[in-house]
């Protein structure tokens, strides 16, 4: 069961390797990098590339790792019992499976997605150690164990918002996705915008890494925005000589697709104003 990428993702040769090394060692693939570089949509990949059934628990500032597991609704029992319900013998009419007992549960292999795991509690992580290390955990209101059928590849994303514990950190391979080179974003532009002109690719590009490296922006755009405002340049029918830009205005067209906050726009302002002051 090795991963090589599919028809739509491309998948840089150390990642493949990370994906394929998580499956062999058996433990979490703890995935981090830029927002919009692709990480959730790899496990996406991973699934339909080895042609397995995924499971996706989204994490949340909310989020408790018990509700992974499962959850006791206490209040519905009491309601039903006070109305004479049968269903009140039998407690697991009131046990919620959470996405790891699912993944558990599964006859087949399945990959797990537990997505944006630092969006949580800083305890998250710690308290589902045990249960991802030896893929197994126990329900105390039935006194049942509750055993992994099939040992799921595990995928985890995170946007690196904040630390997570050495401890978990022991029990996973890591990697982290690195922004494309130009060559690979290349790639990744023909798999979602086939047959794209030359001259409009290599000129959006070249304002776009530009963009990206420019000294102060709050917020650098992702492949997922590059990917949106080639959409736009498209629906727009826009070419390489629409693009240029005559130095009164510093901003790409369509920026609003690249530059998601005033204060990134306001720069490009600022650059534009300097620039005209400066030809005078």
């Amino acid at each position: 069961m090795r991963f090589e990428g599919t028809d739509s993702y491309v998948a840089t040769d150390d990642l493949t390797i990370a994906v394929n090394a998580a499956v062999t060692l058996e433990r979490p693939l703890l995935v981090k990098g830029e927002p919009g570089t692709g990480k959730t949509e790899l496990a996406r990949q991973v699934a339909a590339g080895l042609g397995l059934r995924m499971i996706e628990w989204n994490v949340k500032s909310t989020t408790k790792a018990q509700q992974g597991l499962y959850e006791y609704d206490a209040v519905s029992r009491l309601r039903d019992s006070q109305l004479g319900d049968e269903r009140v013998n039998d407690v697991r009419n009131y046990i919620r499976k959470g996405k790891l007992w699912q993944a558990f549960d599964a006859d087949e292999k399945v990959v797990l997605l537990i997505d944006e795991i630092d969006k949580a509690d800083i305890e998250f992580p710690n308290d589902l150690l045990q249960e991802l290390d030896k893929m197994e955990f126990h329900v105390y209101e039935t006194g049942e164990t509750v055993r992994a059928r099939q040992r799921p590849i595990v995928i985890i994303t995170s946007n690196n918002e904040k630390e997570l514990p050495d401890a978990f950190l022991r029990r996973c391979f890591f990697h982290y996705i690195r922004f494309p080179d130009p060559d690979t974003l290349r790639r990744i532009v023909e798999v979602h915008h086939p047959g794209l002109k030359e001259a409009l690719l290599t000129t959006a590009l070249t304002q776009f890494y530009e963009l990206r490296e420019q000294p102060g922006l709050k917020k650098k755009p992702s492949t997922s925005e590059v990917l949106d405002w080639l959409k736009l340049l498209l629906a727009e029918d826009m070419t390489a000589d629409d693009l240029k830009r005559d130095g009164v205005n510093a901003l790409p067209k369509l920026h609003g697709a690249l530059l998601k906050n005033e204060q990134d726009v306001h720069l490009f302002e600022r650059l534009a104003f300097m620039a005209r002051r400066e030809r005078r």
